[in-house]
């Protein structure tokens, strides 16, 4: 698994997990990466790449050029934000910001696009554009948005995106993806039943029972899944709160209950079904109660899906670096989610994983636990991945 690229960036190794392990013990909500942005844009100017800040709010975009004539370009994004989960790793880099860590490995992904950036500014040798792209708030926080929103591909134009993830499921030096639907589009629901409420130990029976209606509801929420989704399709539909009366007043039945919720599906139609039968469910129920519902459903990110050429292009890469046996190239899709997504809508490309599992059993804690810790020995490879990139979209191959 040594490649040139490898064996240089290990030259760095210490230096690069230093910078990964500050940004963990540093860690920022999205839209609050405002320590990171800054380091990230001072590494980028110290080796040599030119910078733009302040995109999207708080994305920073570093540009290489090469030294070849060419005219495409391609885009490589990490993301930068934490979660707001209390650190249990007892790492001597563990957050010093309580309640927020880096759960997610964002921090591991900063470094090693920082790593592809040093290394692309001291080997220029190929023809066309790379812009590093460096993401506030993908953790829910609406970060890929407000880099569109703020045009990131109309003033860096982009003939292919690539986006890496690290994944500690699957053991270290290996790669995963696939063509097609690969993570959820999310959204949120929120119903609100309302009835008259009343007493519930001495006059029930003159009251509407949002009680009921929703325990009918939360029911009759799976039945979407199981009669209304095609069988071939996949979908979630979960609840996460319930939320009416009060504890202290037991006998009072409640005159107002909300219920909130997620789902996630990867094609459109499936997504409007959901949004629909959600809504449709909701106010029969309540009719048939004699109680009144509004039903708000809330789209958040896209589906991610991979482009084929894109696709063919990473899993060659990938190949290249670890051997076509360590690649997986029709993994099983995921039902989290990802605002990569949205930038896949924008313009074609690929959504990596990269393995990060440690274990015996080639696995570590998962994503958004607090005992995750980015597997730092990880970094030299992933910085290899992008760089691989390039020089499969940049590279003489590429041109004439």
């Amino acid at each position: 698994m040594q490649t040139p690229v490898i064996e240089g960036v290990s030259a760095w190794a210490d230096e690069l997990t230093a910078i990964r392990r500050d940004i963990h013990a540093h860690p920022e909500m999205g839209m609050e990466e405002h320590r990171t942005a800054a380091l990230v844009a001072a590494k980028l100017r110290e080796w040599g790449v030119e910078v733009t800040e302040g995109v999207g709010k708080l994305g920073v975009v570093g540009t290489v050029k090469g030294t070849r004539p060419g005219q495409r370009a391609i885009g490589l994004r990490a993301d930068m934000d934490a979660l707001q989960i209390p650190e249990a790793t007892g790492a001597p880099w563990a957050s010093t910001n309580p309640g927020v860590m880096h759960a997610c490995g964002h921090d591991g992904h900063t470094t090693m696009l920082l790593g592809a950036a040093r290394w692309l500014a001291q080997n220029r040798d190929f023809a066309g554009t790379v812009h590093l792209i460096f993401q506030p708030a993908e953790e829910g926080r609406g970060g890929a948005r407000a880099m569109l929103a703020d045009g990131l591909f109309q003033r860096f134009p982009c003939d292919a995106v690539y986006g890496l993830h690290n994944k500690p499921t699957i053991a270290a030096g290996r790669f995963a993806t696939r063509k097609g639907p690969t993570l959820a589009a999310a959204d949120r629901f929120a119903v609100t039943f309302k009835g008259t409420g009343g007493h519930g130990g001495s006059t029930p029976h003159l009251a509407t029972d949002v009680t009921i209606v929703q325990a009918h509801f939360v029911l009759a929420l799976q039945t979407i899944i199981g009669r209304n989704v095609p069988a071939l399709e996949s979908a979630v539909l979960s609840v996460g709160s319930i939320a009416g009366g009060s504890p202290l007043s037991s006998n009072v039945m409640p005159a107002e209950l909300v219920v909130t919720g997620t789902s996630r599906s990867y094609s459109p139609a499936v997504r409007e079904l959901l949004e629909r039968r959600i809504g449709e469910l909701a106010q029969g129920l309540a009719l048939a109660h004699g109680c009144t519902a509004e039903a708000v459903y809330r789209r958040g990110v896209s589906a991610t899906v991979n482009h084929a050429e894109q696709t063919d292009v990473a899993l060659a890469v990938a190949a290249g670096l670890v051997g076509e046996e360590a690649v997986n190239g029709a993994m099983v899709p995921v039902t989290g989610a990802e605002d990569f997504g949205l930038m896949l809508e924008a313009c074609p490309g690929n959504f990596m994983f990269i393995g990060g599992g440690t274990g015996a059993d080639g696995t570590s804690p998962n994503l958004h636990t607090p005992h995750f810790d980015f597997n730092d020995a990880i970094i030299p490879l992933g910085v290899a991945y992008w760089v691989g990139l390039v020089e499969q979209e940049l590279g003489l191959q590429r041109q004439g």
